[in-house]
């Protein structure tokens, strides 16, 4: 079809790394056929959008679609095409976002292979159908992955990365599949069997992981030990012998609450490297010790992870102590204590703990000061407007060195294609160089979009003295009316941190505010005598369309 005389078209385009591996998937080819059609059909295409390297089952790190949405708010085309309409989204629901907010602000949707665009009913449909079959595929897709795992386990083999004290080597004939041979790493394997052994003999995970962190011991990672990882080593049967699978499900969405009612326990082809007596001797321990009642601490705590450790820089988790007066009477005194010694011990940080009735009330002070004493604002306003102006400097002095780098790939990757067609190169170095190229080509190409992101809401108007007033005036005036639970929701949503100096007093808080918070916490909602649970407050915030930080 002809497009209508100056439509304004953009074109998106994204591979991930295994697509352009295993299917031969270019973002050259998409960007030249794309390129080519809009010319036929008498398109003008206004600007290119492309993620590299990127895969397409969230939204999290595509920065040249965040910015393609960005600009579709500002109206600054009429449509968006692209090859396929799974390289906007693999997930049915995102796309439809997606179509959505275009649709909001008046803006197409076209698939070129597929051949449908979203202006009329048909095409929405069409869109919808076939996102269905997109998303059921690739589950298809994920299942049949899925089952090859389960019958290698079944088989006893393992899937994925082996643990601590394990390693995997390349064995001799059998197939693809059953060539690969788990063997025990003696150094590692020592660490396994003291912290089974240390366990077994009724020392707690703190107090093994401290003494492990004190030897300079280190995970399968290279990280210090904490008590969740022994807990991991402990539960994982894999040291005496069995191979589990499918614990859990879906543990990049739901974690440990996606456990699995189908989970695979069979003898492996591995060696053990703990008994089978050791390991039922530990394992009625984490029995006996699950039952036991969890410690629950009296009070409510505000800040839990908001404040950060002034050694460190690690979250800060509720603490107490609990001690008796002369006359028999218990008193129990609350803190925040760093959560890697917590959890690491005192080879990783101290305790470094702060009073909790202290800091809450050293926070929601200086948030009372702000908003009741202007030249306190005047001060956070124009702090405000000067880190954000200092910040545009290094950005572009970066951007300006990424765009270089880039340029000299390009530049590479030319003289090593002329050199390919005078057959001056061999062509197994010409593959081996060009891919590299394209790698380092990706890299630098996603660092420039998420660096001129961040320009772009760096270079916005300064923020206006009304503005950061009323932001603050009414999150203070929510924290003051609400009960414990909507405040701690809100310092959650709003505090991105709270430092503390040497003395262990609080330092500076930072807030982060964007349009969703604004939106929906920090503007009119009805009564909370009326809607249990809605944050009240009488006035509305002036608009936020950036993220805005705010240091007091």
């Amino acid at each position: 079809m002809k497009y209508k005389p100056f439509k304004k078209v953009v074109i998106y385009a994204r591979v991930s790394t295994e697509e352009q591996a295993e299917n031969g998937y270019s973002i050259d080819a998409q960007l030249d056929i794309l390129r080519n059609y809009c010319t036929a059909t008498g398109a003008e295409v206004m600007d290119e959008y492309v993620d590299r390297g990127v895969s397409g089952k969230s939204m999290k790190g595509r920065y040249e679609l965040q910015r393609l949405l960005k600009d579709a708010e500002e109206s600054k085309f009429d449509e968006v095409i692209v090859w396929k309409f799974n390289r906007m989204a693999r997930k049915n629901i995102d796309l439809l976002h997606i179509v959505e907010l275009l649709e909001k602000n008046n803006i197409s949707f076209r698939s070129y292979s597929e051949n449908f665009e979203t202006s009329s009913p048909m095409g929405r449909f069409a869109l919808q159908m076939m996102g269905a079959v997109g998303e059921l595929e690739r589950n298809t897709i994920i299942d049949n992955v899925k089952m090859g795992h389960r019958q290698r386990a079944r088989m006893g083999l393992h899937n994925g990365k082996v643990p601590l004290g394990y390693t995997i080597v390349e064995g001799k004939g059998g197939s693809r599949e059953t060539r690969t041979e788990v063997i025990i790493v003696e150094e590692e394997a020592s660490i396994v069997r003291y912290i089974f052994e240390q366990y077994a003999a009724g020392h707690g995970l703190k107090t093994i992981a401290n003494e492990l962190n004190h030897r300079g011991r280190k995970t399968k990672s290279g990280k210090p030990f904490s008590t969740t990882a022994i807990r991991d080593l402990l539960d994982n049967p894999m040291f005496v012998g069995k191979i589990r699978y499918n614990q859990y499900e879906n543990w990049a969405e739901k974690r440990r609450k996606g456990k699995s009612s189908e989970t695979i326990l069979v003898d492996g082809h591995h060696p053990p490297i703990v008994s089978q007596e050791l390991w039922d001797k530990v394992q009625l321990l984490r029995k006996k010790k699950g039952t036991m009642p969890k410690k629950r601490f009296e009070g409510e705590y505000l800040l839990t992870g908001l404040i950060r450790c002034p050694e460190c820089g690690a979250a800060m988790t509720a603490s107490r102590t609990i001690n008796r007066s002369k006359d028999g009477k218990k008193i129990i005194r609350m803190y925040y204590s760093c959560g890697r010694f917590r959890s690491q011990g005192s080879a990783v940080c101290h305790a470094n703990s702060v009073r909790k009735v202290e800091a809450e009330q050293a926070v929601t002070d200086r948030i009372r000061q702000a908003v009741v004493n202007p030249e306190i604002l005047q001060r956070v306003v124009r702090s405000v407007n000067e880190k954000r102006s200092g910040r545009i400097k290094p950005l572009r002095d970066e951007l300006t060195a990424v765009q270089t780098r880039i340029t000299s790939l390009e530049d590479k990757k030319r003289k090593y294609l002329e050199l390919y067609e005078i057959d001056d190169i061999d062509r197994d170095m010409f593959s081996e160089r060009l891919s590299i190229l394209n790698q380092e080509l990706d890299t630098g190409l996603t660092r420039k979009s998420k660096l001129e992101l961040e320009l772009r809401d760096d270079q916005a108007d300064p923020v206006s003295y009304e503005l950061v007033r009323s932001l603050m005036t009414n999150f203070d005036t929510l924290l003051r009316h609400s009960p414990f639970q909507q405040r701690k929701t809100l310092l959650h949503l709003i505090v991105k941190r709270i430092t503390l100096d040497d003395r262990k007093r609080v330092g500076s808080v930072e807030l982060a505010f964007n349009e969703d918070t604004e939106k929906h916490f920090l503007s009119v909602a009805p009564s909370a005598d009326i809607a249990e649970g809605a944050f009240s407050i009488n006035e509305k915030a002036l608009s936020l369309r950036n993220k805005l930080h705010i240091y007091i």
